[in-house]
């Protein structure tokens, strides 16, 4: 019983974490009138790594071993991740990225066989995915139903879908440790913001600093740092450790429904019938992945 509610709690936390991912593009649309993508993801993990500071929990020194898992993680999840995506929309299509990132599940699933114990997916897992990403697929090019391939771009994108099933393993790894999982995060914060600091010599990192006292860009960085970064990895980062890595992923193909609602609410854009049976699919996608063998 006690495991129940812990799993139950662990979804309804994977719910909450992907309700406000998938709200985060309005924020960045609004902040990339005045900033550029590096300056927008590097000012968010350093505010989300200063505010998990607040959070009680040491996490000292054990090992190197340790600490290569938490530098694996930073790489992957917070640096590598970010970027892959960021660069990839420079070359190719939104809706190619949105696609495409949803095969993050798909890696996570085969990576999972290899290095973590007892998730190995059943049918129901790669039905599910083909379910959702059908779905993922209408709801991105609901609008346009062309498909322009740019090789650059979409490598980048399989790329960062990829690079985060690595994080989503690590992050498996280090839940098995038995460490608080905030202190856990912020050190993985620490290093993905080491890691990113050569990129910023390269990718025009400048900030109009002045910018910032504007209450629109102080609110929108506000909610990507605390928000989205510090608070959503934390929990993300919870329901990996309870769930699995296979299991927590699968709620990745939210992220698009999320967005279409949210841009319907709040931008007051018109949802067309594609997107609607996309957003369909992916549930059932969703539920399906979700759908777990009774053990005897």
């Amino acid at each position: 019983m006690l495991k129940l509610k812990s799993e139950t709690a662990a979804h309804l936390t994977a719910l909450a974490t992907i309700l406000i991912w998938g709200t985060t593009f309005i924020s960045t649309k609004v902040l990339l009138r005045e900033f550029s993508p590096i300056e927008i993801l590097f000012l968010r993990f350093l505010l989300g790594f200063a505010a998990l500071h607040l959070v009680r929990g040491k996490l000292p020194f054990r090992s190197w071993k340790e600490e290569r898992l938490y530098a694996g993680a930073g790489l992957t999840g917070v640096t590598l991740y970010f970027l892959f995506e960021n660069i990839a929309l420079t070359y190719t299509l939104a809706s190619n990225v949105g696609v495409l990132v949803t095969v993050a599940p798909f890696f996570t699933a085969l990576l999972s066989c290899f290095y973590l114990r007892g998730e190995r997916p059943d049918l129901r897992f790669y039905a599910g995915f083909v379910l959702a990403l059908a779905g993922v697929t209408l709801i991105m090019f609901s609008g346009s139903m062309t498909l322009k391939l740019n090789p650059a771009g979409d490598i980048l994108a399989l790329l960062a879908a990829f690079v985060w099933a690595v994080y989503s393993v690590l992050m498996k790894k280090i839940g098995q440790l038995g460490h608080p999982m905030a202190a856990c995060t912020r050190r993985t914060f620490l290093y993905g913001l080491a890691f990113m600091l050569p990129a910023l010599f390269f990718l025009d990192f400048s900030p109009a600093w002045g910018a910032l006292r504007k209450p629109v860009n102080l609110c929108n960085f506000l909610y990507l740092g605390l928000g989205a970064s510090a608070l959503c990895f934390a929990t993300w980062n919870r329901a990996v450790k309870i769930l699995g890595a296979v299991r927590t992923s699968v709620y990745i193909y939210l992220v698009p429904v999320v967005t279409v609602i949210t841009a319907v609410l709040i931008l007051h854009e018109r949802i067309t019938l594609p997107a609607s049976c996309g957003m369909a699919l992916a549930l059932a996608g969703l539920i399906l992945s979700e759908t777990r063998r009774k053990t005897r």
